[in-house]
């Protein structure tokens, strides 16, 4: 299945303590490189993440963020806050004491009162639980990725089968035109020869004939040509790693429609050699993103 480079995703999970949330964006790259960033506390999911992506991915620059938001804090991994109401009480029950023992004693605020020490405590979150929910997380934010990457495969696999299609149609046009063409080449010869007024032994005619048709017989790319995009086709189909295959067929495409243009004896086969140049051009922008 053609897949595409280019792709992003976002998934966030809400819970009790927080949210997590995965970030995934991928871009064409000759090979694959990952690039992971999390929170310090995750950092032992780095690996696994990476492996991840390995087994999932064949070619792509992807950078991956998890970002992890508590309800209190700001990244660390650190619950609600936990007040200790016993030592509150105490703190309170000494306060009256006082109070009763000195009239111009002042009673305790709230905010001296959580200034105490040990009156604010912090529960650390279960870590296992945490690694476990980022890493599912994770697994849902990667099969979205590559759902993504499969939807605008399909729409560049689309797009290459009709340059595919305008090419055939070209080389079938071009290969209808070529008797003519060289029917008509002979003629002209003919006539330039009648012109000039001079005896040429039939038979030099005839191999200087055969020579100006040797020289423009492009039947050769034509095939190749038809060949190569047969061949796109087939590999668009396989369940392989193609990008690489498909570029280098777009070389050997690129260069029978060069030598096509090279062999043009009219105006016509030079139309159709620039056609085909600028059809395979299109389709070698898009394969740059395919895995």
């Amino acid at each position: 299945m053609v897949q595409s480079m280019t792709a992003f995703t976002r998934q966030q999970l809400d819970l009790d303590y927080g949210s997590l949330a995965w970030e995934i964006r991928s871009v064409n790259h000759r090979y694959l490189e990952a690039s992971v960033r999390v929170p310090e506390s995750f950092r032992a999911l780095e690996n696994t993440v990476r492996d991840a992506l390995r087994k999932q991915l064949n070619r792509g620059k992807v950078e991956c963020q998890l970002r992890f938001q508590t309800e209190a804090a700001d990244g660390a991994p650190v619950s609600k806050i936990n007040v200790d109401k016993e030592l509150v009480k105490q703190l309170i029950e000494a306060g009256d004491v006082i109070g009763s023992l000195a009239s111009d004693a002042v009673k305790l605020s709230a905010a001296e009162l959580l200034r105490w020490p040990g009156v604010i405590g912090t529960a650390e979150l279960d870590k296992k639980a945490l690694e476990h929910d980022a890493l599912e997380l994770f697994a849902v934010a990667l099969k979205d990725l590559i759902a993504t990457r499969e939807r605008e495969g399909a729409e560049l696999s689309e797009f290459i089968g009709q340059r595919i299609d305008a090419i055939r149609a070209i080389v079938a046009d071009v290969r209808l035109m070529m008797p003519d063409i060289l029917a008509k080449q002979r003629e002209n010869l003919l006539a330039k020869i009648a012109d000039i007024d001079i005896e040429i032994d039939p038979t030099r005619l005839e191999q200087e004939v055969a020579l100006l048709a040797q020289k423009a017989d492009i039947d050769e790319e034509l095939d190749r040509l038809g060949a190569h995009v047969n061949e796109v086709e087939r590999v668009l189909r396989s369940d392989d790693q193609m990008g690489r295959r498909l570029d280098f067929l777009m070389q050997e495409l690129n260069r029978e429609a060069n030598t096509l243009s090279s062999k043009s004896i009219v105006v016509e086969t030079t139309r159709s050699a620039v056609d085909l140049k600028v059809l395979i051009e299109q389709m070698r922008e898009q394969i740059q993103n395919i895995e």
